[in-house]
């Protein structure tokens, strides 16, 4: 079956990535079938709803490169299947990473099986990462662009899922899509990237969390219990924060800068630390819910790499298999690992083994 026999839906956001990706697939001789994800309703700080100037910008392309486009509102399903874990989690004092949950719960979820109503052989994205198959297994592996790389936010995917999608910009480097995209008269072609919680954008993120979130003041207490503060709700803060605690002058203390330590959601408090980083510093983590690509090791102990946020440098770690836990050990202490947060797995082929969410650190 050549390409011209083989539809692919592609996700198209109205960003320059996807819509070089469609350009990509078509001149391959796929039949390609834009379709836009509306998953967010509300309008930004600024009042604009960005998803109607984003839909714009994805019927200009699909224009341009003359394939058909559709939109579709996953709005109810995004609201279930990942806003309301996100803000349980943030309740719980937790920092979620919505990215990695909104991939597998809506991009391979409903968009995939109304993919497949369209008659989709395929679907794609505009995700930097790579997929391979061998031996009847399929592999998930970091982009040739390594400052984009993406496949920490795919690290929950499932073998059905990694078997239906294409990566068209797996080999290609940033600076190459803009190009493309200039070359061929794509009007978003200058776009800049979009950034923020995944279909919900940038805005002032304390202020958006309040509206579902209220909160109560408390406490801001240093590591020996004096209060130093006041602060407005311990959700709206992360570990390592040092920007917004507004304590900065205070009377006494050793003169450095104050960061957030811990959040003691039981006490309302949240735990500050002035100059003293290394107390920041964790020797190993327990994740639960992990999802192994492109299954669980026959091994229950070995050495890999592991990332704990996006675009960190891979740090080498030991892992132990323990029944439904993986303990990652850690070669060097690391700062402010943070519960909530995804720690993903690679080895030393960039495949990425899969990962886990991060349920407890060890100091």
């Amino acid at each position: 079956m050549s390409n011209n026999d083989k539809t692919v839906v592609i996700g198209m956001s109205g960003g320059v990535d996807s819509a070089v990706s469609a350009l990509l697939l078509k001149n391959q001789g796929y039949n390609v079938i834009g379709l836009f994800m509306n998953n967010w309703e509300e309008k930004g700080d600024d009042g604009a709803c960005t998803a109607v100037e984003d839909y714009e910008d994805v019927k200009r392309v699909c224009a341009k490169i003359k394939i058909p486009y559709y939109s579709v509102n996953f709005a109810k399903e995004y609201w279930d299947r990942v806003f309301e874990t996100f803000l349980s989690e943030y309740k719980k004092g937790r920092t979620p990473n919505p990215d990695v949950l909104c991939n597998r719960e809506i991009k391979f979820g409903p968009f995939l099986q109304y993919a497949k109503k369209l008659g989709a052989d395929y679907i794609a994205t505009g995700h930097y990462c790579k997929v391979e198959q061998r031996d009847k297994k399929f592999y998930l592996k970091k982009a040739k662009d390594k400052n984009k790389d993406q496949s920490y936010f795919l690290n929950q995917l499932s073998q059905e899922q990694l078997s239906s999608v294409i990566f068209p910009l797996a080999n290609i480097e940033k600076s190459q899509v803009r190009e493309i995209a200039l070359e061929n008269g794509l009007s978003n072609a200058r776009k800049k990237d979009s950034t923020g919680v995944c279909f919900i954008g940038e805005r002032n993120f304390k202020k958006f969390l309040q509206q579902y979130l209220p909160a109560k003041k408390g406490d801001i207490v240093d590591t020996e219990g004096n209060i130093v503060g006041e602060h407005d709700g311990v959700m709206y803060y992360t570990l390592g924060q040092r920007k917004g605690l507004n304590i900065g002058g205070k009377p006494g203390g050793n003169g450095g800068r104050w960061f957030v330590l811990d959040k003691d959601v039981g006490n309302n408090r949240l735990v500050v630390s002035q100059g003293e980083d290394d107390l920041l510093y964790s020797s190993s983590l327990i994740a639960i819910n992990f999802n192994w690509i492109p299954e669980k090791p026959k091994k229950l102990e070995f050495d890999c790499f592991a990332k704990f946020r996006y675009r960190q440098p891979d740090q080498k770690v030991k892992i132990k298999i323990e029944e439904d836990i993986v303990r990652v050990i850690f070669y060097e202490k690391q700062r402010a690992i943070t519960p909530g947060q995804y720690v993903v797995l690679y080895d030393e082929d960039e495949n990425c083994l899969g990962g886990g969410v991060i349920d407890k650190v060890i100091f």
